[in-house]
């Protein structure tokens, strides 16, 4: 590949929108090509290669590093590899293109397992708990996907918010020995802030 731009048929002048675009675009063609799979590796890693060139341009680095390096996120017989990389390097928009650029027949156990990831570390919870389990229902072996749902479904039951126990008027324990209705908590639409 001489020049990445061509190769992702853009100009020189081009944001990250359209090469994000662009990106999406030609991954979808190659997917649904009727080459081998050994011509579509060879096709996808050409065209990761243009998309790391272009928006390391882009972003003015050489080698662009965020600040997550966890190496829980990374294996070896990885069909998305590159996603993995972009997850450890904390490239999340990038990896979520790349996932969002694999056509919806073909996203398996392990792109719904990396969703969650993503999800996960933009902080959205209940999104990355409904990846997490799709993952698990597509291949409930895996160690990896049920440890990541366990682990947030664990969190979930916990450390967020626990159910209390009400009275027969549908009020918790907790609100029936407050003074004033301003005190109360979530259940009747209070929030536990002392009015006095």
């Amino acid at each position: 590949m001489n020049n990445p731009y061509e190769y992702l048929g853009l100009s020189r002048g081009a944001n990250e929108e359209q090469v994000k675009s662009a990106y999406k675009n030609i991954a979808a063609s190659i997917q649904n090509s009727s080459a081998s799979d050994s011509e579509k590796s060879m096709r996808m890693n050409e065209l990761n290669n243009a998309y790391d060139a272009i928006m390391n341009e882009l972003r003015g680095t050489s080698s662009y590093s965020g600040a997550y390096n966890d190496n829980q996120y990374n294996s070896g017989a990885s069909q998305f590899s590159d996603v993995r990389q972009r997850i450890n390097t904390g490239r999340i928009d990038d990896a979520e293109t790349i996932l969002d650029g694999i056509p919806t027949s073909m996203r398996n156990a392990e792109w719904n397992y990396l969703k969650g990831v993503i999800h996960q570390r933009r902080g959205w919870m209940n999104e990355a708990f409904r990846c997490y389990q799709n993952a698990c229902r597509l291949e409930p072996s895996n160690q990896e996907y049920a440890a990541a749902f366990n682990a947030l479904n664990n969190n979930a039951h916990g450390g967020y918010r626990r159910s209390r126990k009400t009275s027969s008027d549908g009020v918790c324990d907790l609100c029936t020995g407050l003074l004033c209705a301003d005190c109360c908590c979530e259940c009747c639409g209070g929030d536990l802030i002392p009015c006095c």
